[in-house]
């Protein structure tokens, strides 16, 4: 809403806007290399497969729900089981893509080299907090892994691997981005 009395507040509304824009239209692989730029593409596109099949799945049961009095219960199943997929793809992608959410603030305020530190240190605890989170979902896993769907009798453990996998890659993610800062520092 534009107030007559302020245009200079509308302006800067406008500026927001368009970084706004710009920031969500990015490329958010620029700069990066093949390997990487491949890297993120098949989790981009694997995301949005499990994304499109939960979705459709969703769809289906309602419009079959409201329209037809059926559903497909094993689509609720289907559905439940992808979420862990979902949301590890989805954390995996913004750890390589630096867009996890951190605070920077008061780092960012620092000189170079204990900011470089501090953020070495950041990713080192990060990906040691992401392994530990490995080790606690595979040991669910084990307890619980091959008990089955209700109604696919799929063992539980393809869809619960998500929180042992997800974990692993993100930590993986952290420790290049820590062997990245020290490689910046040394030169090499």
């Amino acid at each position: 809403m534009s107030d007559p009395a302020h245009p200079e507040s509308q302006d800067l509304a406008d500026q927001v806007d368009r970084a706004v824009q710009a920031a969500e239209l990015a490329d958010m692989d620029a700069g990066l290399g093949p390997f990487d730029r491949a890297v993120n593409k098949i989790v981009e596109v694997l995301g949005v497969a499990v994304l499109a099949t939960i979705l459709s799945l969703v769809f289906l049961n309602a419009l079959g729900r409201y329209t037809g009095s059926f559903i497909l219960i094993w689509g609720d199943e289907i559905v439940i089981s992808l979420l862990p997929w979902l949301g590890m793809l989805g954390m995996f992608l913004s750890v390589r893509r630096r867009q996890i959410i951190r605070i920077d603030f008061f780092v960012e305020k620092l000189p170079a080299a204990p900011r470089v530190a501090i953020n070495f240190m950041a990713s080192i605890l990060a990906a040691a907090t992401f392994v530990y989170l490995a080790m606690a979902s595979f040991d669910l896993m084990k307890f619980f892994g091959n008990d089955r769907t209700i109604y696919l009798q799929i063992r539980k453990g393809w869809f619960m691997s998500a929180l042992v996998i997800g974990p692993i890659l993100a930590a993986l993610a952290y420790l290049l981005m820590a062997w990245e800062q020290v490689r910046r520092r040394t030169g090499r």
